[in-house]
């Protein structure tokens, strides 16, 4: 039902998870843990699906909150539980309360799960190509100084993300990367077709969180396309024509 990383479980009052797709009650296309708001499945099945997941964290079930994202570099500062409805527009979250759980929604871009369990702060982002362009990762750790945090401390471990060998791009995203830092070529390989690349996703992510100059940062190393048994995946479902498609959540919280 869930994956967990030694980096961020030591005992210190951080809480997290990042859920596969096993363990909910959805059927269909959306089988079984899927969390996603957005996505068509029943909302009644999406919102057991959260209960779930905000049991196994230790938070009620309306303290597990997310954000409407949008591919933004956006943060915000959570203090309490957000309403479904009211979901504000971002692709980070930051906290230093206890009993909240940060819920980042993924099906190929990048989940990151930030701690200072030192400071008690905890975030988490959304990083698909888009965001972590436009430093998402960097933003996420600057909200959280400000919060009280030491980048020096930060902990960030990146969820199941689309692998390389599965994320055929265009040569206008490399030329964006590239154009922000040369040295980003390196996460391009050939593609199959003219124009076409091979974008190792996670890597970049994990060149942005060094950049970042944090305490450490860990990948967890999953494909969500090329695991369909434990993962959804939006390039798989639009490969195979599918009309929807679940959403992964990845989560943290401080002990109340």
């Amino acid at each position: 039902m869930l994956i967990t990383s030694d980096a961020l479980d030591a005992g210190n009052g951080v809480r997290h998870a990042f859920f596969t797709r096993d363990g909910g009650v959805s059927q269909g296309l959306y089988a079984s843990l899927n969390g996603g708001l957005g996505s068509a499945d029943a909302r009644e099945a999406v919102l057991a699906n959260r209960a779930r997941m905000a049991e196994r964290l230790g938070v009620a079930p309306d303290a597990l909150v997310s954000v409407h994202q949008v591919h933004s570099p956006d943060v915000v500062v959570v203090e309490g539980p957000i309403a479904p409805d009211a979901r504000p527009k971002a692709d980070a979250m930051v906290t230093d309360r206890p009993g909240l759980a940060l819920a980042i929604l993924t099906a190929d871009c990048g989940p990151i799960l930030f701690a200072d369990a030192e400071a008690g702060v905890i975030g988490a982002a959304h990083a698909g190509w888009r965001g972590a362009l436009a430093g998402i990762a960097e933003a996420t750790v600057e909200a959280m100084e400000r919060l009280g945090a030491r980048r020096g401390r930060i902990v960030a471990v990146l969820g199941p993300t689309i692998g390389q060998g599965a994320y055929e791009v265009g040569a206008e995203l490399r030329r964006a990367a590239v154009a922000d830092d040369p040295g980003a070529d390196r996460f391009f390989a050939p593609g199959a077709r003219d124009e076409k690349f091979q974008f190792d996703l996670p890597g970049y992510i994990l060149a942005r969180l060094a950049r970042a100059d944090i305490g450490a940062a860990r990948d967890l190393r999953r494909c969500t396309y090329s695991d369909e048994a434990r993962f959804y995946s939006y390039r798989r479902a639009t490969h195979r024509g599918e009309p929807d498609y679940g959403r992964l959540v990845s989560a943290i919280a401080l002990a109340a």
